[in-house]
């Protein structure tokens, strides 16, 4: 099912990197980010995930942050860890969450991706963020932003255009703020 306006995530049980169980209910009473990300390793997620660490602060404390990878744990901490994430990062191994909320798996957008945000692939690839040679998880998983009221309904939805795409850090901004 692709998420809507208006929809809610009801339930969500994901081992996080800090060695705890997320459930729906850690955002309770809090608006929210939540992301699919792709594999790992990538470096479009990891430079992402560091842009959302360093402005972390301007969203203030009634809003909370869940990226949701596409791995194992073991190998999502191996790369996320470094991070020290002031928020939840979770591994959804098998994909439940994935294929419950259609998230898409696009060999055209990860070509697309790669092609014209390559200067920003060179970028992450500077900052250290090099991908696995066998990434554990799925190279064309292309992301989704979800941004959830305090009530847990989804305020918005955004199912990128490409492997390196989501919402701009301004949107989530404003998004927190009002």
């Amino acid at each position: 099912m692709r998420l809507k306006q208006g929809d809610k995530i009801s339930s969500l049980n994901l081992p996080s990197i800090e060695g705890k169980n997320f459930t729906m209910q850690e955002l309770q009473g809090k608006k929210a980010l939540i992301t699919f990300y792709r594999f790992a390793s990538c470096p479009f997620c990891n430079l992402r995930i560091n842009e959302m660490v360093r402005r972390y602060d301007e969203l203030g404390d009634n809003f909370k942050m869940v990226a949701i990878f596409d791995s194992p744990l073991e190998n999502l901490k191996k790369y996320t860890n470094k991070h020290d994430a002031p928020f939840w990062i979770l591994a959804d191994e098998q994909n439940a969450y994935f294929n419950k909320y259609s998230v898409e798996k696009s060999f055209f957008k990860f070509l697309k991706g790669t092609t014209i945000r390559f200067h920003r692939l060179l970028f992450a690839m500077t900052k250290g963020y090099i991908p696995s040679m066998i990434p554990k998880g799925s190279f064309s998983t292309v992301p989704v932003d979800i941004l959830i009221s305090k009530d847990g309904v989804v305020e918005r939805v955004y199912y990128a255009k490409d492997t390196s795409d989501h919402l701009s850090f301004d949107t989530v901004k404003e998004f927190s703020k009002n």
